[in-house]
């Protein structure tokens, strides 16, 4: 009998006949829960399936994609925490978009196989969820059963409140004495400042870099449109030259002909 979760390595269009023939299977063998469950069981959407297919073909890529999202995670907290620095940041969100990146494109050929349309709404709701992925633990729970039913959004790391600055660890590690007090408190409050000052150039920080990244993401995939619509152009117009040479060879041939048959009725 059918493994439920393979119903999502199925093609898209047969998931709905499947996965019914397997519920009414489980009925009559008396599995009435293993049945409702299975009826229970979303379709995904065309993104998600896509995804689906990844984790099942894509083994090493997605092994890829989280060690990027990983090292991406461990810069941008080594920045708030003062022992990174920007350029480690930039690179290994670098490494991480070049992850989506390669898996995005394995993703536009399973669609394109599948008779489904390359939309760029499609691959960029494929992209979301791959980064979502790499970069949030729950999220790549999700993706790698390879059963999703919708695409996944990723917000934001969370990680800022959980990195205590080495500043402030410094001061609550001292003990003043009471007329010290007030200047502990300054001390501490500069620090907290500070601190709430690069948590929030962090957070802005990664805000521009997700939008930059979906702007490329999408002038990328325009050029590749347009350049399969340049292709298919240049196709289309080497047949009309191949037809516009055989139209002209026979126009050519057939003058040849008629004078021929001309000259003779000049003599009469």
């Amino acid at each position: 009998m059918v493994d439920p979760r393979d119903l999502y390595s199925l093609p898209l269009a047969s998931f709905i006949a499947e996965r019914n023939a397997l519920a009414k299977e489980l009925r009559a063998r008396g599995r009435r829960g293993d049945a409702a469950r299975v009826t229970a069981m979303r379709k995904p959407s065309l993104a998600a399936w896509a995804v689906n297919q990844l984790v099942r073909t894509q083994p090493r890529a997605l092994v890829a994609l989280f060690d990027a999202g990983d090292a991406l995670r461990r810069a941008q907290s080594d920045l708030l925490a003062g022992r990174g620095d920007a350029l480690a940041l930039r690179e290994a969100g670098k490494r991480e978009r070049a992850s989506v990146a390669k898996l995005v494109e394995a993703a536009r050929g399973l669609l394109s196989s599948d008779g489904h349309e390359l939309s760029p709404a499609v691959l960029e709701r494929v992209s979301d969820t791959l980064h979502a992925a790499a970069l949030d633990e729950h999220a790549r729970a999700e993706l790698e059963h390879g059963c999703l039913h919708r695409e996944l959004r990723h917000i934001g790391l969370g990680a800022d409140a959980a990195v205590p600055s080495r500043t402030s660890s410094r001061s609550s590690a001292r003990k003043p004495r009471s007329s010290r007090k007030p200047a502990t408190r300054e001390t501490q409050r500069r620090s907290g400042e500070a601190e709430r000052g690069r948590s929030e150039r962090l957070k802005a920080a990664r805000r521009a870099e997700s939008e930059s990244r979906r702007i490329a993401e999408r002038a990328d995939r325009a050029l590749k449109n347009a350049q399969q619509r340049r292709n298919d152009a240049a196709r289309s117009l080497a047949k009309a030259e191949a037809v516009l040479a055989d139209a002209r060879a026979r126009a050519e041939e057939a003058a040849v002909t008629h004078e021929r048959a001309r000259r003779p009725l000049e003599s009469l």
